[in-house]
């Protein structure tokens, strides 16, 4: 017995820090020493308490034997979005013959959403259908053909890996120690570490929740395939839309929708479009251009009431102007899915929003998040929560490489449509350098070095609610610089420090903005550090 027990210690001494063997060993082991030869109970021992301990130890022996008969996966996913693409390519390159199962509750196989609002509304419509945004196959918004991804039985059978889909079913449950989850079907599955890149959901508006059955039937909340369908089938039946929001989804949307020649309206409380993130006069800018594309854009305007009238949805406005519609679109933002936060003792973020990871994406042992459900710690901007494509792909990313032991920190920043990095927020100070927009050959002066940069630099100041801006023409005291914004960055201050950069019409030097934000750039003369940003790229292998 002595013997046996030692040998038993040694074991679990030599197998306590291997902790994928630990797990398997113990059920073993725990099985095995109560059947050792000459094994003598207790002798104060009740036979009460023999059978009580017997049923526990057949029950917990059950209930171990049962874990071993479940699929278990080495890397497990949930969610089949944007994230979990960038995750598992991560995963690959580092564990080529890595054994990946991703859990999606959408239908299809993962794919881009930005076409959704974008390319897919200016092809042509038989081809949008099918979701491609031309004629080759390499067109399409999915990532991946269906048959590139395996069943879950194939997987475990495949000698040299891949990656597995299951579609169409939800996580319920998470047990982060036991490393289990439970799917909505029943289905329990094993994992040894685990990728969650649940993402979001749309929000609607108050009135549109509230309103009658007969209007909700005809508002759609824009977000996936499904809804993209639906919007696109509507267009060819509908003469007029609303809709309602003023940020990125709304405005592309807006502009295609527009594009088709429908009558459309774009509801915004703000005093233009992308208002929160944008200086106003840039936000302005922004407002005319999707006015060209024959929105009619309603700033600082609510929806305060909506009724079924007349076979048309008819929104009352906060000035008591009405609008009568056929169709309405809701694009007020995202509610990260965090459902799991209930039935896994996850932590949120309750000012944010979404999952509290540390600075390696990780929210426990053995799980990372990734993607807009991510909460994330930066060093110099605090915790955060960002919703765009470029960051969930990023963060993916990372979550995998970490997946897989990297152990990198986070280098995170959120990219927009004119390329971002750090807080962009349109309260705070902002400074703006733009490249002069070319000049006649008549006119054309001999060229300087600074004779291409910038024709205005603004400084834009916060006070009580109120941003009072000033202008200065570099180039000619005389003649004031005309509303026309080429090229241009835009430095977000905050005392005195630049906290984000946006880039207008730039591209390949969103690098350049990260080390600007990382070296702190306290007090510099920022018309100097814009000159970064226009001089010619360098040859980089990676941006």
């Amino acid at each position: 017995m002595g013997e046996s027990t030692g040998k038993g210690c040694r074991l679990v001494k030599s197998l306590k820090r291997d902790e994928n063997r630990w797990s398997c060993y113990r059920s073993a082991y725990c099985q095995k020493k109560h059947v050792v030869p000459g094994a003598i109970p207790e002798a104060k021992a009740s036979t009460l308490s023999k059978d009580k301990n017997k049923t526990t130890e057949s029950e917990q022996t059950d209930k171990e034997s049962s874990d071993t008969e479940l699929p278990f996966y080495k890397y497990l996913i949930v969610g089949a979005g944007t994230s979990s693409v960038s995750a598992y390519r991560a995963i690959k390159a580092r564990d080529p013959k890595a054994k990946i199962l991703i859990i999606g509750e959408e239908p299809d196989v993962p794919y881009e959403r930005p076409p959704l609002s974008k390319e897919l509304w200016y092809v042509d419509p038989a081809v949008a259908k099918e979701y491609k945004i031309g004629k080759s196959k390499r067109d399409s918004i999915f990532y991946e053909p269906r048959p590139f991804y395996l069943s879950p039985k194939a997987l475990q059978e495949a000698e040299n890996g891949g990656v597995g889909l299951i579609s169409g079913k939800k996580v319920v449950k998470l047990d982060g120690q036991k490393k289990k989850v439970w799917l909505n079907d029943g289905t329990e599955i094993l994992y040894d570490k685990c990728l969650l890149a649940t993402g979001g959901r749309p929000k609607n508006h108050p009135v549109m929740e509230t309103a009658e059955k007969d209007v909700q039937d005809r508002t759609i909340l824009f977000r996936n395939t499904s809804d993209f369908t639906r919007l696109h089938e509507a267009v060819e039946k509908s003469k007029s839309v609303a809709i309602i929001g003023g940020g990125f989804l709304g405005s592309e949307l807006a502009c295609a929708l527009g594009f088709k020649g429908l009558k459309t309206y774009q509801i915004i409380q703000e005093k233009g479009n992308l208002g929160t993130v944008l200086p106003e006069y840039l936000s302005k800018h922004t407002t005319e251009k999707v006015q060209e594309s024959g929105v009619d854009v309603l700033t600082s305007l609510t929806v305060t009431e909506a009724q079924y009238n007349n076979n048309q949805v008819e929104l009352t406005l906060s000035d008591g102007r009405k609008i009568s519609v056929d169709k309405v679109v809701v694009c007020v933002g995202l509610e990260p899915n965090v459902d799991l936060a209930k039935t896994s003792n996850l932590e949120l973020d309750e000012k944010h929003g979404g999952f509290r990871v540390n600075a390696e994406l990780e929210a426990m042992s053995g799980l990372w998040v990734a993607g807009d459900v991510s909460c994330f710690y930066d060093i110099k901007l605090g915790r955060r929560r960002i919703e765009h494509h470029n960051h969930a792909w990023v963060s993916g990313k990372l979550a995998g490489e970490n997946m897989t032991g990297a152990s990198k920190m986070s280098d995170l920043e959120p990219y927009v449509s004119f390329q971002a990095i750090g807080i962009i927020d349109s309260n705070l100070e902002t400074y703006s350098v733009f490249e002069k927009p070319p000049e006649k050959k008549k006119q054309r002066k001999k060229k300087t070095k600074e004779s291409n940069l910038e024709i205005a630099k603004k400084t834009t100041e916060e006070s009580l609610g109120t941003n009072q801006e000033v202008s200065k023409d570099i180039g000619s005291e005389e003649e004031k610089p005309k509303e026309e914004f080429n090229k241009g960055v835009i430095f977000y201050l905050r005392g005195g420090s630049i906290v984000g950069i946006l880039l207008w019409n730039i591209t390949g030097k969103i690098y350049r903005a990260r080390q600007v934000i990382s070296d702190g750039c306290r007090d510099e003369d920022l018309y100097e550090v814009a000159k970064l940003f226009f001089a010619p790229r360098k040859r980089r292998t990676e941006d």
